[in-house]
């Protein structure tokens, strides 16, 4: 050892005399030291104690015969220690060191691990720990820090190893969103109040203990790998408010008689594996959505019409392990055969590949492209009764009611002679079983093939959704007599009959006016229309053309949403293919397009068609008269203001303004509207269940 290393160690050593001299009663013979050195400098330093067992109370003083003396400063061994500039590794463990850890730990620029567990320090973390960049094992165990969790730890971009347990910690976990862990979920302390850890890599079943979590409102886990049944008592804790397990691999079957919390408003479970019947407690609330909003889509629950897959798809994970395991022995068995196959096989692909390499590649990059031209309005009084002749029948999944179809244009020849050549036509039919439907008719330029047309057909006939108006099926017309360039393309649609949104916004009749509530739950199901629409397909559909006109509402009320994904298959997908590829901000671009064009749809929803149809600019003003009481008279609908509560209505005008705002980057992503409004109707419900109370309790003078 050099010169330099042993004058340090020195220093080191004669520190640790000075305070372990003064502690009571800790022998010599208890503690482990060693010391490893490098280039003439301290580079590791353990130092194991063997203290009693930890004390059940301690208030900040010293505690003969464990910890160290009255004496001892853990601020001048912290400066002590600071002299040590190269060290990396340090551990200070059952040594009894007590008090504050001092802010001057973080001089320690070179540490990459700090183990100082087993001790009697208390109160904060200190936050200049934070420049620790390099510090990559963090552990701080069995002592009594007792201030609130730090949120600064994600600025530790090396950590890979962090440990806090038994310790007086309180408050909101950190927001680990979005990062790469990977363990199985650890007990967490029971004082917390919000813990996030969605976008990870968790595994394992949910641990029991966080169904002990009393103080918890906010639990966000989804998008990780956690599998096996929640705790039932993670529902009726009694604070709880927003529970998120979605996308994971949650399986097994929820208690019948499951209480919900008096505070759970939110409870997503979509996207897992879970079977049987719903609680009631969240039954009531996932058909009604009068109390607790829940997603269970993706699941196997024994619901019909919600979006569930079949019993077959949740199956419990150690049979499908058992059948693996079959598999794999029965392969074994006839291997020779198998590899025989897979070599013609992968000959096979490899030709089929490279055949149809250009078709793949052109439904992959098929991008739609912003048209704000408006279609024509006019609706032809010509009734196609005889669109009954089918050439061929190809089902497409049990998503709708009814499959898709390729119909012949046979018989709409004659029809089809009164047609004027422009873009978009709206007729209606009746198919041979009595179901009426809409035909509408698009006029599409000859430079697309009848194969890549099939396949943006294919693409559009993809786009199911409870709050899309179905395709049924189409028809393509090869020409026309005046105009030999020209596609003419049927679609075949449902019929929606309750008429479109604006005109039910202009209704002056009492009985069918909408109310607030009313327009709230159209508003809310276009929403998850178009964020489907966005997320929920590959590739995603943008531009949709979202106008009032463009939302149906069927016998029953509920929104649907017509002439979306239109710009797979006009000509504005094919301009864009001979620019080039999409780009990632033009996808950015398309789909603020969508939330721009929705915030005239919040608008016109609040103000009434006879304002919004005056023009953008003029709206655009408008908007300012939100901002004061007296301009919300003015400008709101009365039927909004006399149905509508105040604090559900500031929500709507919030995200109407987000929406409108001339800069794309300030605008809202369509799962924030659709949150928005969701609160909004929340608050809405919670507001019209309090004036009914009221009203019922008040008394009656005769």
């Amino acid at each position: 050892m050099q010169m330099g290393c042993s004058t340090t160690l020195l220093l080191v050593f004669l520190s640790w005399l000075f305070f372990a001299s003064r502690t009571h009663q800790l022998r010599s013979y208890e503690t482990q030291m060693s010391i490893k050195c490098e280039d003439d400098s301290v580079t590791e330093l353990r130092i194991v104690g063997d203290k009693p067992a930890r004390v059940g109370e301690f208030r900040g003083f010293p505690i003969p015969n464990q910890t160290l003396s009255p004496s001892f400063s853990i601020d001048s061994f912290v400066t002590t220690l600071t002299r040590l500039s190269s060290l990396r590794v340090l551990s200070l463990v059952s040594l009894g060191i007590w008090g504050s850890l001092p802010d001057k730990i973080h001089r320690l620029s070179s540490l990459e691990a700090l183990d100082m567990s087993s001790n009697f320090m208390f109160g904060s973390i200190p936050s200049e720990m934070s420049r620790l960049v390099k510090l990559q094992t963090l552990t701080f165990d069995e002592n009594f820090f007792n201030d609130t969790v730090p949120e600064w730890l994600d600025s530790l971009t090396n950590l890979t190893t962090l440990s806090l347990k038994n310790n007086r910690l309180k408050g909101q976990l950190l927001d680990l969103r979005e990062n790469n862990l990977d363990s199985e979920l650890p007990p967490l302390p029971e004082g917390l109040g919000n813990i996030f850890l969605s976008n990870n890599s968790f595994s394992g079943s949910i641990p029991e203990q966080f169904g002990k979590l009393n103080h918890l409102q906010h639990l966000d886990l989804s998008d990780n790998y956690l599998s096996g049944t929640p705790p039932a008592l993670l529902f009726s804790l009694p604070n709880i408010s927003y529970l998120n397990l979605s996308s994971n691999s949650l399986s097994g079957s929820l208690p019948e008689h499951l209480k919900c919390g008096d505070s759970l408003s939110l409870v997503d479970l979509s996207d897992n594996r879970l079977k049987g019947q719903l609680p009631n407690c969240l039954g009531t609330a996932a058909i009604a959505g009068d109390k607790i909003m829940v997603d269970i889509r993706g699941n196997c629950f024994s619901i019909e019409d919600r979006d569930q897959h079949p019993s077959g798809y949740c199956k419990d994970i150690d049979k499908r392990r058992s059948t693996v395991k079959e598999i794999a022995v029965l392969a074994g068995v006839i291997g020779g055969i198998i590899i025989i196959v897979a070599f013609i096989l992968v000959i096979g692909l490899l030709i089929y590949c490279k055949k149809h390499r250009k078709q793949e590649a052109l439904i992959q990059h098929i991008a739609p492209k912003v048209k704000q031209d408006d279609p024509p309005s006019e609706i032809s009084p010509e009734l196609l009764a005889n669109a009954r002749i089918i050439s061929q029948a190809a089902k497409m999944g049990n998503q709708s009611a009814l499959p898709y179809r390729c119909f012949s244009v046979e018989n709409w020849k004659k029809p089809q002679k009164t047609l004027i050549p422009q873009h978009f036509w709206v007729y209606k039919g009746r198919l041979e079983n009595g179901t009426l439907v809409v035909i509408r008719s698009l006029a599409l330029h000859r430079k697309y093939s009848i194969r890549n047309l099939r396949l943006r057909l294919d693409l559009l006939s993809k786009l199911r959704h409870p709050h899309l108006v179905g395709l049924l099926g189409h028809c393509i017309d090869g020409g026309m007599q005046d105009d030999s360039t020209i596609h003419r393309l049927f679609l075949v649609q449902e019929f929606v009959p309750n008429g479109n949104f604006r005109s039910h916004l202009s209704e002056t009749s009492p009985e069918k006016i909408l109310k607030w509530s009313d327009r709230l739950a159209i508003l809310i199901g276009v929403a998850k229309a178009v964020h489907f629409l966005h997320t929920g397909v590959i590739p995603p559909s943008f531009s949709n053309r979202l106008k009032t006109n463009n939302i149906l509402l069927d016998e029953h009320g509920i929104a649907k949403l017509s002439d979306y994904g239109i710009s797979i298959i006009t000509d504005e997908t094919e301009k864009s293919e001979a620019k080039g590829d999409t780009t990632k901000s033009g996808h950015v671009e398309k789909l603020q397009d969508d939330v721009y064009n929705f915030g005239f749809i919040l608008f016109e929803s609040l103000v009434g068609p006879i304002v919004s149809g005056k023009g953008e600019a003029f709206l655009l003003n408008e908007m300012t008269s939100f901002n004061s009481q007296d301009g919300r008279l003015k400008i709101v609908d009365p039927i909004v203001l006399t149905t509508s509560s105040q604090e559900s209505l500031s929500i709507v005008i919030s995200i109407t303004n987000k929406c409108i705002s001339p800069e794309s980057s300030n605008r809202p992503s369509f799962e924030d509207v659709l949150w928005n409004l969701q609160y909004a109707a929340q608050v809405q419900a919670t507001a019209d269940a309090d004036q009914k109370s009221e009203t019922t309790s008040r008394p009656s003078f005769s």
